[in-house]
C-alpha cells in the first residue's frame, strides 16, 4: 500500500497536469479567435471606409445620403441614396409589422403552453426555415406574394415594398421565434410559481409576468429581426420591384441598399466615382446593422445578467 500510494499520487498528479495544459489550449484558443473577429470587423470597417473615400471627396455625404435621384450612369451622375435608405427602411418595416406580432404570439406558444412533442416539431420546422436559402424564398415570392398583391390591390405589377416587405417578414420570423422563445424560456420558474400561487390563470401570468420579465430579451429578437431584414439581397432584389425612386405608398416598387449593391458592382469600373459611391452605400449599410447587432447583444447580456443566466 505504501509503494502504491505515490504511483496513484503521481497519476493523478499527472491528469490534472494534462487538464490544465488542456484548458489553457482551449482559453487560447477562444481568446485568438475572439480577437481574429474584432480584427477582421476592422479590416472590413477600413476596407468599406477606404474605397468610399472618393465618393466622399467629390460628391459629398450630403448630397449621398439626403439626395432623391439616383442616376449613376448620366452625366454627370447623379448619386442620391435617399431612395435606396427608405427603400431599405420601409421593407425592413413591413417585415416588422408582420413578423413581430406572429413571433411572439408562436414564442409565447412554445414556451408557455405547448407540449414537449409540439415544441419539439415546431423548433425543427423553425430551424429548417431559418436554413432554407433566400434566393429559394424569393422564388415563392415571385410564384405566390406578387402575383396575390397585384390581384388584391388590383395593380399593374406586384413587385412592390409590400411584396417584399412579406417575404422578409417570413425570412426574419425563425429569428424572432427563436430568440424570444429562449428569452422567456430563461424567465425563473419561480416567478411563475408565485404567480399563479396568487391566483392568477396560466395566461394572466404570462402576459403580466413572464412577457414583462423576459423583455429585454424579446427586445433583441425584434433588433436581430430587423438586422436579419435589412440585410437581405436576393429576395428583395427579386420582389420589390428595383425602382430607385421614393416611395410614397408600399404599394410602389422600391429599390433597396443591398439590391443595389448587388445589381450595380458587377457593372461599374473597379476605383470609379460610381463604384466609390457603392461602397458609400454599403458603408452606411454596416454601420446600421453593426449598431443593431450590438444593441442586441447588449439587451441579451444585460438579461443573462439579470437571472443569472
Amino acid at each position: 500500500m505504501t509503494h502504491g500510494r505515490p504511483l496513484t499520487v503521481a497519476r493523478s498528479n499527472g491528469r490534472t497536469a494534462i487538464r490544465r495544459a488542456a484548458e489553457a489550449v482551449a482559453t487560447g484558443f477562444i481568446r485568438v479567435s475572439g480577437w481574429t473577429a474584432i480584427v477582421v470587423l476592422a479590416a472590413i470597417a477600413v476596407f468599406l471606409a477606404w474605397n468610399s473615400v472618393r465618393a466622399l471627396r467629390e460628391v459629398g455625404v450630403g448630397p449621398i445620403m439626403v439626395g432623391t435621384e439616383w442616376y449613376p450612369t448620366s452625366h454627370p451622375g447623379k448619386f442620391g441614396a435617399a431612395p435606396l435608405i427608405v427603400g431599405s427602411l420601409l421593407v425592413t418595416s413591413i417585415a416588422l409589422v408582420l413578423c413581430v406580432p406572429v413571433g411572439l404570439a408562436a414564442a409565447v406558444f412554445l414556451s408557455e403552453f405547448a407540449t414537449r412533442r409540439i415544441k419539439e416539431a415546431a423548433k425543427a420546422v423553425i430551424e429548417f426555415m431559418a436554413a432554407i436559402p433566400s434566393v429559394v424564398y424569393g422564388l415563392v415570392g415571385v410564384a405566390l406574394v406578387v402575383p396575390a398583391v397585384k390581384s388584391v390591390f388590383g395593380l399593374d405589377s406586384g413587385l412592390t415594398a409590400l411584396s417584399g416587405g412579406i417575404v422578409l417578414g417570413i425570412m426574419a420570423l425563425p429569428t424572432v421565434v427563436s430568440i424570444s422563445e429562449d428569452a422567456l424560456h430563461a424567465v425563473p420558474s419561480s416567478l411563475r410559481h408565485a404567480s399563479l400561487a396568487l391566483g392568477n390563470t396560466r395566461w394572466q401570468t404570462t402576459y403580466k409576468v413572464t412577457i414583462p420579465a423576459a423583455s429585454s430579451g424579446i427586445f433583441a429578437a425584434v433588433m436581430l429581426g430587423v438586422g436579419r431584414a435589412i440585410g437581405e439581397t436576393m429576395a428583395v432584389l427579386m420582389l420589390t420591384g428595383n425602382a430607385a425612386v421614393m416611395p410614397r405608398t408600399v404599394l410602389e416598387s422600391v429599390r433597396t441598399m443591398t439590391g443595389t449593391i448587388a445589381a450595380e458592382m458587377g457593372e461599374v469600373v473597379q476605383g470609379g466615382l460610381h463604384y466609390s459611391v457603392l461602397f458609400v452605400v454599403g458603408l452606411v449599410l454596416f454601420a446600421v446593422t453593426f449598431a443593431i447587432n450590438l444593441a442586441a447583444d447588449v439587451v441579451l447580456e444585460k438579461q443573462r445578467k439579470r437571472w443569472g443566466a
